[in-house]
C-alpha cells in the first residue's frame, strides 16, 4: 500500500483529482488517508493505549507515524492502583483488550466530570521524564518507527477506512448543498420511473417526486428537463433525499421571474399566486410606473411570453390578474372573464358578497367551483357569488366546492331553488 510510486507528484494529482470529481476539500481528503494510515499501523504494530497520529505528505508519499498523548494532573493513588488493576489481568502478563474506563461522574451542573484515559492522556510525573519542562496541558509527541510495509489485513481497513470516509464527506457536501435550496425552484431531468415515483437527475443528486407531488395527467418520459421544487431535503438510509415537487405555487413564480425581464428587475411585482397544478393558475401582478402596462408585459407580443410559462407548465392556463389596493376592485378582477354587477364587503368576516348577472353566474363559479375557489385563494377574502336580482340566500359559497359544483351546470337558479337548496346544506 505505502509503495513509493516513481514519481510521488502523480499521487497529488490523483487525490486532486478526485477531489475535483466530488466536489471535496484537499485538506480534508489528506486527513482521511492519514486517519486510514493510523488504522492500519494499529492494525499490525500498535500497542494498547497507543493514541496513533499520522502526518502524510502526498508530495514525496512519506508519513510520519506518532503517539500523542495531553499532560494531565497526576492521579490519586488509589484511582491510580484501580486502573493498573483493571489494565492488567492477574493471570496474564500482558495487558487487557479493553480499555480502562471509570463510572462517569458529575459535577454540582451535571456536567460529567473529566477521567484520565490512559489512551490519550498521560500523568505529570511521567511526563516530565519524557520531557524536561512539560506542563499540563501540553501535548507529548512519540514519534514511532515507520514500517516497511503494512499487511494484507492492515491495508483492506486503510483501504475500508478511506471509502467510508470519503462516502460520508460527499454525503455531507451533498446534504449541505441541497439543504440550502430548500424550498426553492431547480431543474432536472427525468432520469427514471419506478412505479409511481419518479426520480430527477439534478446533477450530484437524485431526488424523488412522488405520486402526490406529481401533477395529475403529466407524463414524466425519460430525457425530459423539469423544473421542481425542492420540497424536503432529508437523511436517509442511503445519502441525502432530496424530495420534490410539481405542485407548488413557488414553480409558478419561478418561471414569472425567468420568462418575464418585467418582473425579474422588480419593474413589475408579482402580489399573488393561486394555482391549481395542471389545470388552472390565477397570478396578481402590480406595478407603480406609470409608463408600464403590467398584464400586457406578462402577456407578450401575441401571447408569447404567457404562451412559454404555459408550454413550461405543461399547458396549465394562467390568468394575469391586476393588482389593486382596493379589495372590491382586486375581488372583481379575480373573478376574471366573469363580470360582476356588484359587491358587498363584510369586513368582520372578511367576505364579500358578489352579485353577477344570471347569464354570468356559471362563468364566475367555473368549472367544479374553479374559478371562485382561486379568486378567494388569490385575494385572501372569502367570496360568495348569488345571482343578480336575487335575495337573501347566497347561491354559492367559495369554500365549498361541493356547492359550486351543484350550480355549474346552469346559468340561472330562481329564488325559490336556491333557499330549497339552502335548507338543505342546513340540514
Amino acid at each position: 500500500m505505502l509503495k513509493k510510486l516513481n514519481n510521488m507528484s502523480e499521487l497529488s494529482a490523483a487525490i486532486k483529482q478526485v477531489c475535483e470529481e466530488k466536489n471535496l476539500d484537499f485538506s480534508t481528503v489528506i486527513s482521511t488517508i492519514e486517519l486510514a494510515l493510523a488504522a492500519a499501523y494499529r492494525k499490525d504494530y500498535g500497542e494498547k493505549n497507543q493514541n496513533i497520529k499520522v502526518k502524510f505528505d502526498p508530495q514525496n508519499g512519506t508519513s510520519e507515524i506518532f503517539d500523542v498523548k495531553t499532560v494531565v494532573e497526576d492521579l490519586p493513588e488509589q484511582e491510580e492502583a484501580e486502573m493498573l488493576q483493571h489494565m492488567y489481568s492477574p493471570l496474564e502478563k500482558g495487558p487487557r483488550e479493553e480499555p480502562f474506563h471509570f463510572e462517569p461522574e458529575l459535577d454540582a451542573n451535571g456536567q460529567e466530570i473529566r477521567k484520565f484515559n490512559p489512551k490519550t492522556d498521560i500523568q505529570f510525573k511521567e511526563a516530565a521524564i519524557l520531557r524536561a519542562g512539560a506542563k499540563i496541558g501540553d501535548e507529548i509527541v512519540t514519534e514511532l518507527p515507520i514500517p516497511e510495509s503494512y499487511g494484507r489485513m492492515a491495508a483492506q481497513t486503510a483501504k475500508q477506512v478511506i471509502i467510508q470516509k470519503l462516502r460520508e464527506m460527499e454525503r455531507d457536501m451533498i446534504f449541505s448543498e441541497f439543504k440550502d435550496k430548500e424550498r426553492d425552484v431547480i431543474s432536472g431531468i427525468v432520469q427514471r420511473r419506478e412505479g409511481r415515483l419518479v426520480f430527477v437527475d439534478l446533477g450530484k443528486a437524485i431526488g424523488i417526486l412522488p405520486a402526490e407531488e406529481q401533477i395529475y395527467g403529466e407524463r414524466y418520459n425519460v430525457g425530459d428537463r423539469v423544473k421542481v421544487y425542492v420540497k424536503e431535503v432529508r437523511e436517509g438510509h442511503k445519502g441525502p433525499e432530496v424530495v420534490l415537487s410539481r405542485r407548488s405555487e413557488e414553480i409558478l413564480r419561478k418561471i414569472f421571474y425567468l420568462e418575464i425581464p418585467e418582473v425579474a428587475n422588480g419593474l413589475v411585482e408579482l402580489k399573488a399566486v393561486a394555482r391549481e397544478a395542471g389545470s388552472r393558475s390565477k397570478v396578481a401582478i402590480w406595478t407603480d410606473a406609470e409608463n408600464v402596462d403590467p398584464v400586457g408585459s406578462c402577456v407578450g407580443q401575441r401571447g408569447s411570453r404567457i404562451q412559454t410559462i404555459i408550454s413550461e407548465l405543461g399547458g396549465e392556463k394562467v390568468d394575469i390578474i391586476e393588482y389593486s389596493e382596493n379589495p372590491a376592485k382586486f375581488i372583481a378582477n379575480a373573478l376574471a372573464p366573469a363580470k360582476i354587477t356588484d359587491i358587498e364587503l363584510i369586513e368582520k368576516d372578511h367576505k364579500a358578497i358578489v352579485k353577477v348577472a344570471s347569464d354570468k353566474l356559471s362563468l364566475a363559479i367555473g368549472k367544479s367551483g374553479q374559478n371562485v375557489r382561486l379568486a378567494a385563494h388569490l385575494t385572501g377574502w372569502k367570496i360568495d357569488i348569488i345571482e343578480d336580482g336575487v335575495t337573501g340566500p347566497v347561491l354559492v359559497d367559495s369554500e365549498d366546492p361541493k356547492v359550486a359544483e351543484e350550480f355549474e351546470e346552469t346559468a340561472h337558479v330562481d329564488a325559490e331553488e336556491a333557499q330549497d337548496f339552502e335548507k338543505e346544506l342546513s340540514e
